[in-house]
């Protein structure tokens, strides 16, 4: 068999063991490992496993992941959440849809210490589903809000899907930072007017709250300073070249741990299990990298992304037309595969082909993080829509699902905007160059 030809059954059987369930790290890494030891050698490929694994796990710019993800563990634990839904319901409260709107806004906020989507939705789902229940909220409309509004935790920084992206495609972890706060603030915009759209066709769907005094909306802005003091002093420092990301992630952590002391809320137990769930995290991430850069190895023998990015270059297509057939990849494969693994997984493949076309690769990076966040609010697999469903057991799941739907096709148009504009996604990053 030829290269290219071990590459392809090795692709087929990595999807089939993905179908049986097998987790994908192992999944990627046992064929790597196979797949190298056909085409070099198997002492090669013994020799690939070992290395790969030991400079992924002793690589000092992944060492980023374990400390944004504390960062994110202990301000959930401190609080933070809830005074961020406090805010935002103070000030949008009284809009068609108003709580549904402050659960988007506290997600944009929580998600600037979190960096992860599940972890936001499921600190949202607890603190913001109560609330909409008590004010009658339809149930549909609120879990589809807490669902789709976790997922901006996947792009507004720090975000570890771009750390990971980052890491693998060599760019810079600071630019993807940067790349990702305009687009998550559209589509939290666009979000935002999704529920307010549904609810003025529908108001039952969402009640309008009591109005609030000026007094009180000012007062809950303190409930946030924490958050906005450590985001600009994580994000400000790193742009301006005081410290390095993996420094910015360390006055992160610790920035978080003297936000939880301010509040007391910093005791062993909660520390413990700060510690505890970064641990488990951090692990899960770790692995599934170091298999994605087995499997990259493996597909870089067969030759297989440089072929197809040579024959796609040479298409009687627009770039536009290319680009658009590898989104709408992502869009379906993100319905079935977790964003963070799909990414590690197809980025070996794709990489060469978008970077061969002409199209940057921060630009890509939000693209893709974009369209995959769609995959966590999608059937079958929307992980999102798990969380919330298990979180709130008294709402069935197709109910979760239904009304993550006007959320999705919010998604849609957000990437649709961010591909016609690119500039929206490279602003900031060509500020800082």
């Amino acid at each position: 068999m030829t290269p290219i030809q071990v590459g392809i059954l090795g692709v087929v059987v990595l999807l089939l063991l993905l179908a049986a369930s097998m987790p994908v790290a192992f999944a990627m890494g046992i064929i790597g490992f196979l797949g190298f030891s056909i085409i070099v050698s198997p002492q090669a490929a013994m020799s690939m496993i070992a290395t790969d694994l030991f400079d992924t796990i002793s690589s000092y710019s992944l060492t980023v992941i374990p400390l944004f993800v504390l960062m994110g563990q202990v301000a959930l634990h401190a609080g933070i959440s809830r005074k961020l839904f406090d805010a935002a319901y103070h000030w949008v409260g009284f809009l068609p849809g108003g709580m549904a709107i402050a659960t988007v806004g506290a997600c944009t906020g929580f998600g600037a210490i979190c960096g992860s989507g599940p972890a936001t939705a499921a600190t949202m789902a607890s603190v913001a589903l109560p609330e909409m229940k008590r004010f009658r909220y339809s149930m549909q409309l609120a879990t589809g809000a807490v669902a789709a509004g976790g997922g901006l935790g996947m792009l507004i920084p720090p975000s570890v899907v771009f750390i990971c992206y980052a890491i693998m495609t060599e760019q810079s972890i600071g630019q993807l930072f940067l790349a990702g706060i305009l687009p998550g603030i559209l589509i939290a915009v666009i979000f935002s007017l999704t529920i307010w759209l549904q609810c003025k066709i529908d108001p039952r769907m969402g009640p309008v709250a009591p109005k609030t005094s000026l007094k009180s909306k000012l007062k809950s802005l303190l409930g946030v300073f924490e958050t906005v003091l450590l985001f600009l002093l994580v994000m400000g420092g790193m742009f301006a070249g005081f410290f390095t990301p993996t420094e910015a992630a360390a006055i992160g952590a610790g920035g978080s741990l003297v936000v939880a002391a301010f509040r007391r809320k910093l005791t062993w137990r909660m520390l413990a299990q700060s510690l505890r769930e970064t641990a488990r995290t951090s692990c899960m991430v770790l692995i599934i990298v170091a298999g994605a850069v087995m499997f990259g190895h493996f597909l870089a023998v067969t030759r297989i992304p440089f072929e197809l990015a040579n024959w796609l270059a040479t298409l009687p297509l627009p770039g536009w037309v290319i680009i658009s057939f590898i989104i709408l990849f992502f869009l379906l494969a993100g319905c079935f595969v977790d964003a963070l693994a799909l990414i590690m997984l197809t980025i070996p493949i794709f990489y060469p082909v978008v970077t061969g076309l002409g199209f940057d690769a921060i630009w890509f990076g939000v693209i893709i993080v974009v369209v995959t966040q769609m995959g966590v609010i999608s059937p079958p697999v929307g992980v999102n829509v798990y969380v919330v469903s298990g979180i709130e057991r008294d709402v069935p799941l197709q109910t979760v699902f239904k009304g993550s739907l006007p959320f999705l096709l919010a998604l849609v148009i957000a990437a649709a905007i961010l591909v016609a504009f690119p500039i929206i996604s490279l602003w900031l990053p060509n500020l800082a160059r």
